[in-house]
């Protein structure tokens, strides 16, 4: 063999090198929806910016299934969703915040913003630690996604109801709803995944009917809905957690007395 014919011999167990197009065109989607909704709160688009933050998290819903439903997972596709995430779910949900109640605080107003983006950061990097080691079933704080939507949610009902008796709290309550969810972010509160539930099995047409009205609730009202939805959500978290404090505390008692 010539040295021009081994040149052209490509090597065996070479590894190929690419990218999948699919899942990371629907993370980049994703991304610039982050990155839109920013500029919409530079401009006092409040609503519109939250919006956007929701379809964020559409997309990055989407890019993990697609993957997974394809075969196409990545290491590269997994670390570029996680940059995205950290724009779409922990910088756009904090700056849409300070835009909108905070700019004229002072301190106390980016500190806020800043705390919750640096929980996101946290959070992320703490999941990307424990794939494939952690249990599925459930989130070790609360996902930065569901997050960055009770956040956005907050913002969206409020522009949605208008003026109101108690606006003179708003600030006070973003404020603590901002960094409330940061903290729930880095917290060991456990959260269900919904990672469990099989969509390709077979369903009753029950659980059909009941998931289409369910949609049609939340295009009545959107913002509120989903607002109380992930509100919920995050109290969930705490109250699970509490019931399992307190048969912890039990079950040691009892075998103390045992």
């Amino acid at each position: 063999m010539t040295v021009k014919e081994a040149k052209s011999t490509p090597q065996r167990g070479a590894k190929k090198r690419g990218v999948y197009l699919l899942p990371n065109v629907l993370t980049t989607f994703g991304l610039f929806a982050g990155f839109f909704a920013i500029i919409l709160a530079t401009k006092g688009q409040y609503a519109d910016a939250a919006i956007a933050i929701f379809v964020a998290m559409l997309f990055d819903g989407l890019d993990g299934r697609v993957a997974r439903l394809t075969n196409t997972q990545s290491s590269f596709g997994e670390q570029y969703d996680s940059m995205a995430d950290m724009l779409s779910f922990c910088v756009a949900p904090a700056l849409l915040v300070y835009f909108w109640q905070f700019s004229d605080l002072g301190k106390i107003g980016w500190l806020g913003a800043f705390v919750y983006t640096a929980a996101g950061a946290l959070r992320l990097a703490r999941f990307n630690t424990q794939i494939g080691v952690e249990d599925k079933r459930y989130f070790q704080g609360l996902p930065s996604p569901a997050a960055a939507a009770l956040v956005a949610g907050m913002v969206w009902t409020k522009q949605s109801i208008g003026v109101t008796d108690y606006d003179q709290y708003l600030t006070l309550i973003s404020w603590i709803i901002l960094v409330g969810a940061g903290v729930l972010m880095v917290s060991n509160v456990r959260y269900y995944s919904f990672k469990d539930i099989n969509l390709k099995g077979r369903s009753s047409f029950k659980l059909l009917l009941i998931t289409t009205l369910i949609i049609i609730v939340i295009t009545l009202w959107p913002s509120v809905i989903l607002f109380v939805f992930f509100l919920a959500y995050a109290l969930s978290g705490l109250i699970m957690t509490m019931i399992e404090v307190r048969k912890k505390r039990q079950m040691k008692k009892q075998a103390k007395k045992a």
